[in-house]
């Protein structure tokens, strides 16, 4: 069992940054992949990115690329997710995970989530 939970979010202006971090209990973090995924008002959810178990291998969204980094810090059971160069459309509530078999952009193959954190973009 894996416990997420974000924070970081808030109202940035566009062109601004902010610093997402997750949080995961336990013992086991470095066995999982991450992701982050988010969702906006009225839309499905969208990848945004994704790291492996050893933080070699990431990936990115296409409307992220360039902009967010994803990175792991496994002595401090947290992932975070850098996003500059922030745009209005960014503005959504975001969402870490935790994936035990599974490395990718697919959020039904994710077994844990956290309960989100809201970011604002303001044109």
């Amino acid at each position: 069992q894996v416990q997420l939970v974000e924070s970081g979010g808030g109202l940035v202006q566009a062109g601004g940054s902010l610093r997402l971090s997750c949080a995961a209990s336990g013992r086991t973090f470095s066995t999982y992949a991450l992701g982050w995924f988010r969702q906006a008002p009225g839309k499905e959810r969208e990848f945004v990115a994704a790291i492996s178990l050893g933080g070699v291998n990431t990936d990115y969204g296409d409307s992220v690329k360039g902009r967010f980094t994803i990175s792991r810090d496994s002595a401090k059971n947290t992932v975070y997710l850098q996003m500059n160069s922030l745009k209005p459309e960014d503005t959504a509530d975001y969402y870490c995970a935790a994936a035990s078999n599974f490395y990718g952009l697919q959020s039904r193959r994710y077994d844990y989530w956290g309960q989100g954190t809201q970011v604002t973009v303001s044109a």
